[in-house]
């Protein structure tokens, strides 16, 4: 069975997000643990963007939880965001875009760092035991045998559940065989992954809003 959905999406509802963070151009191709469980840290104070042409997924599941990070910089006080986690045994993108607005209130000016990989059929990004945690995503997507209403902790076709205690394990969840995603923009708090291929990377810093990826 096959299930389409166009158009956008919040956390609460059925969404469905992949791409990677800033962080993982100095990452590249590192593994975590045995089982890729997503990594526990405080997320910081600023969303990234991120688009793409095209998103292959395999294995894909999908539940709620709670990213744990600070409010702002400046690193002061904290607070929590409400996510979908999104997860992918293998994933695989096209013409992906990622890009991170940052303003230095010491300077007064606002910096874009921005990263583009995979830029074509034969340079994709590759990715192992992937988690997303995104905060809204818009894309026409297409699930195979897809099982929606799944309790977190039954989830069978992702990887394994993040561990900690920002997912509810008998709380909602859905998955299926596979995920096709076409024409990705979401923004997202946090990127893990087991392994991670970024082939025909480039990465700009710069001051022109113009550099976001949307």
């Amino acid at each position: 069975m096959q299930s389409q959905v166009r158009g956008g999406t919040r956390w609460k509802r059925f969404a469905v997000v992949m791409v990677p963070s800033v962080a993982a151009a100095a990452a590249v191709g590192v593994g975590l643990a045995q089982g890729a469980l997503a990594a526990s840290f405080s997320v910081s104070g600023q969303e990234f963007k991120v688009k793409a042409g095209h998103l292959e997924g395999q294995g894909f599941a999908q539940y709620g939880g709670i990213d744990t990070g600070y409010t702002s910089t400046d690193g002061t006080s904290k607070t929590v965001h409400p996510v979908a986690i999104s997860s992918f045994k293998t994933a695989q993108i096209t013409n992906m875009c990622q890009s991170v607005k940052t303003e230095i209130p010491l300077i007064g000016k606002t910096f874009y760092l921005r990263l583009d990989a995979g830029p074509d059929a034969d340079h994709k990004v590759e990715a192992e035991n992937l988690y997303i945690d995104v905060a809204q995503l818009d894309a026409d997507a297409t699930f195979k045998n897809i099982d929606i209403g799944v309790a977190v902790k039954d989830q069978s076709k992702g990887p394994a559940v993040k561990s900690g205690d920002n997912v509810l394990p008998g709380g909602f969840a859905q998955q299926a065989d596979s995920a096709d995603l076409k024409g990705v923009e979401q923004t997202a708090w946090a990127t893990t992954a087991g392994t991670f291929k970024l082939s025909g990377l480039k990465m700009r810093l710069g001051t022109d809003s113009k550099m976001e990826c949307f």
